[in-house]
């Protein structure tokens, strides 16, 4: 049993509250040394592997087995999203037809604590036979599948974070942070943009976020509040009020926006004691008011909300032509707060 859990053990009565969280910390601890020591791994073997997949003209196939298999499932997920096309292939199942998968154009990144799992080295000679290039994450520079390897990536830790040694678990997570690592490598090089990473993430509130423009969800035409910069306030209240966005914007002569009018701005009036039945519109608005593109991502346009303390906004064109409004209500309608 490896002395740190022994001297938890020691300190504290098995299975108490203290004991718990003691063992629990010695996890995290044991797991952030092991992160922590790949630093010194970020070698001329990194860079090689990183070479292949950037020059890869097919797709990146990631196998692994048992627990390794997960994270190589997770590896081929995070390429795949991040610009690198990728794919997870069971190495059992790869002996079994599967092997059909990889082309002469493909990559294979291969992991395995040992170096030396069973199903995976049954695999190699065909992958040699094919002529593609192999990347190896191991724990064991002097395995099968290490010296097999176009380029080998030591992922390899001083202890399990399990007590008994046995169960994966500083391990995988070393893996998993290593193919993280050369995920975003990839991804920075390639010059992966946030509309890239939109293209295959269009679902749920990410989509939403990094897709959704103001022109999809604004308010357009007759139902977008606006009167004249000629009339009194009182008729911008009934226009206010009729349209129910809290607001109406203000327009000159040619059509283009002069100013907003709002409940904040109402109510500055009342403190003064204007009569809203005398005052003109245009001495009581907001005038070089917030406005947007309608090409403005949505989740831009909150966060000049958030960031102005306002609840809507006005969308004019090149010629500050009135073209529609969005409020913060509509932002929450799709999903994007």
């Amino acid at each position: 049993m490896i002395p740190f859990y022994s001297s938890v053990r020691s300190r504290f009565s098995v299975g108490g509250d203290q004991n718990i969280q003691a063992l629990a910390l010695a996890v995290i601890q044991t797991e952030m040394q092991a992160v922590a020591a790949l630093a010194a791994r970020i070698d001329h073997q990194f860079v090689a592997a990183c070479r292949l997949l950037l020059a890869c003209k097919g797709r990146v196939v990631v196998t692994g087995m048992g627990k390794s298999g997960h994270i190589a499932g997770k590896i081929a997920a995070t390429l795949a999203s991040t610009g690198t096309p990728a794919f997870f292939v069971h190495p059992g199942e790869a002996s079994h037809g599967d092997l059909g998968m990889i082309t002469r154009q493909d990559v294979v990144l291969a992991l395995s604590n040992s170096g030396e799992t069973g199903e995976i080295l049954t695999i190699l000679p065909i992958i040699k036979r094919l002529g593609v290039p192999l990347i190896a994450l191991t724990g064991n520079p002097g395995s099968t599948l290490a010296k097999f390897a176009t380029a080998h990536i030591d992922v390899a830790v001083e202890q399990e974070a399990c007590p008994l040694g046995l169960a994966p678990t500083a391990s995988t997570t070393a893996a998993l942070v290593m193919g993280d690592a050369l995920a975003v490598s990839l991804l920075e090089t390639r010059g992966f943009t946030r509309d890239d990473f939109a293209l295959s993430h269009p679902g749920g509130s990410l989509g939403k976020r990094l897709l959704l423009q103001v022109g999809d969800i604004m308010h357009r035409g007759g139902e977008v509040p606006v009167v004249s910069d000629m009339v009194l306030v009182g008729e911008a209240l009934l226009e206010m009020t009729g349209k129910k966005l809290g607001m109406t914007a203000v327009v000159d002569g040619d059509g283009r926006v002069a100013g907003v009018f709002t409940d904040g701005d109402l109510r500055r009036m009342l403190e003064k004691n204007l009569d809203v039945h005398l005052t003109r519109i245009a001495e009581v608005m907001t005038r070089n008011c917030k406005s947007v593109d309608e090409r403005m991502l949505a989740a831009e346009a909150m966060q000049i909300m958030e960031a102005k303390k306002i609840n809507a906004l006005l969308v004019v064109d090149e010629n500050n032509k009135l073209l529609g409004a969005l409020n913060m209500h509509d932002l929450l309608r799709a999903g994007i707060v």
